[in-house]
């Protein structure tokens, strides 16, 4: 009985000792589990208060809260780029449909705090605002560069002295957003420039790149300025200088730190090409040695709540250019600068800008087109609900002599000028030299519709100088009014040169130049013309 109940026992202890080992292995695994969440959100909050990472900047944050956004599905190859829907190559009989009209809402910022983060001062960056921090910028966004919807952080509070540098894929992953808080500052020094360097800071053949922010981009243009001012004076320009204004010196430039000879080839201050679906919110852009903000070969551009200026007597400042761009967005922004607020050159279509500030600068304009010979295709372009406050043009399409190709659906819409130049303007014998030759080709012009253009000039309300051989089709006006702002001064009646369309409303002042109706012989293009 006993050698039972003693070999009951040490059946009871060993069933005893099995369910405590398994119980201690469930705690253990369960401790675990806690301490690697705890672990992530310490790293989300180390990132979040801008810390310094060591060497861990290659791993992802997964920490849960308000502000995380889901993990994006795993990148695999190559990405499908996003197809822009098609286009018209013939206009509607009235107006274009720009996109999103109804319902023109701001986007909220892309969220970064969730996801990896990669700040510049955590590769080497001083933010001083004179040590050289392009190598910094490098590393930050070579590592950015292999994660999928990772954020490139430049701080707030920091002034970075940058050199030319380019955001370059097209290995990249998608999505990286650039997170703008502080200033960058371009070089005043003639080494730190390449013979013939076309940009400062380059964003090339990305898939869905967003920079956005509070910061400021600053080229400090003017060490460009004062040593090239005009060498390439805009077509207008000689019509001010007799009236109540004269061309000024541009403004003294920052000193130039070894007093050697910038560059003659200036550069643009931040340049997109070859990418899709690129975003520019929140920012400043100021100073720019020659173009602002450039979009070359990009699909599904958005440019919103950005400002830019320059002086009005800077050259050749561009605020936004655009040229082979198609599915283009602009709103929201403010534009102060030397040359067109908004330049659209060839190659543009789907182009929708409302609700922009313009003034100082040269306007808006579609052009230059067909220089050289060339063919320019433009389409579709919309610009509405915009205010011009002392610029030389309000809205304006100038092309050149012995180009082809054409300039078809164009809707300026809701126009307020004060204090403007020339508010209308065709333009198809713009030459910016001495002179030019005659010549007979042209790029044509039809569908191209004005609606509520009003407020005050200085000079010209109208002007409208079309082609010999390919006169402007479709024209219409309605509800233009125009006021002359002195009338002490010699003002121009409206002008009209082989312009055919309709007067929809009375104009002020009333524009009985335009031809109503077609011309009789309209030369019809040919297969090469066409765009």
């Amino acid at each position: 009985m006993s050698g039972f109940s003693f070999r009951g026992f040490t059946c009871m202890l060993l069933i005893a000792f099995l369910i405590w080992s398994f119980n201690f292995e469930a705690c253990i695994a369960r401790r675990g589990k806690h301490w690697r969440q705890n672990r992530d959100v310490s790293s989300s909050v180390y990132k979040k208060k801008g810390k310094s990472f060591g060497n861990s900047h290659n791993n992802k944050n997964h920490g849960g809260g308000s502000n995380s956004k889901p993990k994006p599905p795993p990148y695999k190859g190559t990405p499908t780029l996003p197809k822009p829907p098609p286009h018209k190559t013939t206009p509607s009989p009235s107006y274009p449909s720009p996109p999103n009209e109804d319902n023109p809402t701001t986007p909220p910022p892309k969220a970064y705090n969730g996801g990896t983060t990669f700040n510049v001062l955590n590769f080497g960056a001083k933010g001083d605002g004179k040590t050289d921090d392009t190598k910094a910028f490098e590393g930050a966004w070579a590592e950015a560069c292999k994660v999928e919807a990772s954020t490139m952080v430049v701080p707030a509070d920091y002034v970075f002295f940058v050199g030319p540098i380019s955001f370059s894929g097209p290995y990249c992953k998608p999505n990286i957003v650039f997170q703008l808080d502080g200033t960058i500052v371009a070089p005043t020094s003639p080494n730190a420039w390449a013979k013939g360097l076309l940009q400062w800071l380059e964003f090339t053949k990305l898939v869905g790149i967003t920079i956005q922010g509070k910061g400021i981009i600053d080229g400090r243009g003017s060490v460009w300025w004062q040593e090239y001012p005009y060498e390439v004076p805009d077509d207008e320009e000689k019509l001010i200088v007799p009236l109540n204004r004269t061309v000024g010196s541009p403004p003294m430039p920052v000193e130039n730190e070894l007093g050697g000879k910038m560059p003659f080839v200036k550069p643009t201050a931040l340049r997109f090409y070859g990418s899709f679906n690129p975003t520019v919110t929140g920012i400043t852009i100021q100073n720019s040695p020659q173009c602002h903000l450039k979009f070359d070969n990009c699909n599904g551009v958005l440019v919103h709540d950005v400002s830019i200026s320059s002086p009005e007597n800077s050259p050749n400042t561009d605020g936004i250019h655009l040229q082979n761009s198609k599915d283009v967005l602009i709103y929201g922004s403010t534009m102060a600068c030397g040359d067109d607020c908004i330049s659209i050159q060839t190659g543009c279509s789907n182009v929708y800008v409302h609700n922009v500030n313009c003034g100082p600068g040269h306007g808006i304009s579609i052009g230059s087109l067909g220089k050289d010979n060339t063919r320019a295709c433009v389409s579709n372009i919309t610009v509405r609900d915009v205010n011009m406050h002392n610029t030389m043009n309000g809205v304006r399409i100038k092309t050149w002599q012995g180009g082809s190709g054409s300039v078809q659906g164009v809707l300026f819409s809701n126009i307020q000028l004060s204090e403007v130049l020339f508010p209308i303007v065709i333009d198809q014998f713009y030459c910016d030299k001495r002179t030019c030759k005659n010549q007979t080709s042209a790029v044509s012009l039809a569908g191209i519709n004005y609606e509520r253009i009003r407020g005050t000039y200085l000079i010209k309300p109208v002007h409208f100088a079309c082609s010999d051989s390919l006169p402007c089709v479709d024209v219409s006006l309605t509800s233009v009014e125009l006021k002359p702002i002195q009338e002490k001064y010699h003002l121009d009646n409206p002008f009209c040169w082989q312009t055919y369309g309709e007067l929809r409303t009375p104009t002020l002042p009333p524009i009985d130049c335009l031809q109503i109706g077609k011309p009789a012989n309209n030369r019809i293009q040919t297969d090469h013309d066409l765009c």
